[in-house]
């Protein structure tokens, strides 16, 4: 098994560890409103989508409706953050945006993707060129540019609850313990993005 496989194996476990979070949290959670059921659910169709695409049978899947979703699941967490721009409420502003730049993320590596393989290239050949669209240096920049904040956003989401998590606001400004692991999959979600962003697939 060579070293890209062996990465892509433990961005599988933790994708697929995140889209179960994120279902029970969508499904099973009695206390939820139903914007926060729609946020938890498309976090874990991202971590599926995330989990399936470095595989063959993930690279199967269509491309251009990957892309218009979570084209259109970006739209809905800019939208939340601009819905929560009081003061009171910047954490879950900064989460929506980082939302937001996950599944912008996800539209651009399967806009990718698609571009590599309606360019005469097999998806497979893909692999050697990276993740940017048809390499040219506006897909480095966006492919960077999409990097470095999502990068920002898992340091800023993994290291505040260092060395204790009790003393950091959760979303509506409760106590986080109330959410002891919220900080923790937002940012290892973040980190593997970026992962998958710059590793070729």
């Amino acid at each position: 098994m060579s070293a890209p496989d062996v990465v892509y194996c433990m961005l599988t476990v933790l994708f697929v560890a995140a889209s179960t979070h994120g279902l029970r949290q969508g499904l099973l959670r009695q206390e939820s409103g139903w914007r926060s059921r729609v946020d938890h659910l498309l976090h874990a169709a991202m971590a599926l989508a995330m989990a399936a695409m470095p595989w063959s049978w993930g690279r199967a899947l269509p491309l251009m409706p990957q892309t218009a979703f979570f084209a259109a699941a970006a739209l809905w967490f800019c939208s939340t953050a601009v819905s929560h721009r009081r003061g009171s409420r910047r954490t879950t502003t900064a989460r929506s945006m980082q939302a937001a730049a996950g599944m912008a993320a996800m539209a651009w590596m399967s806009h990718s993707m698609a571009s590599s393989s309606h360019g005469g290239h097999t998806v497979r050949q893909a692999e050697h060129s990276g993740p940017q669209a048809g390499g040219s240096a506006a897909g480095d920049l966006i492919t960077v540019v999409l990097a470095l904040y999502l990068l920002i956003c898992s340091l800023w989401s993994l290291t505040p609850g260092m060395p204790t998590l009790r003393n950091i606001p959760d979303l509506e400004g409760a106590p986080l313990a109330e959410h002891p692991y919220a900080h923790f999959w937002d940012g290892t979600m973040a980190l593997g993005t970026v992962v998958m962003l710059l590793m070729p697939h």
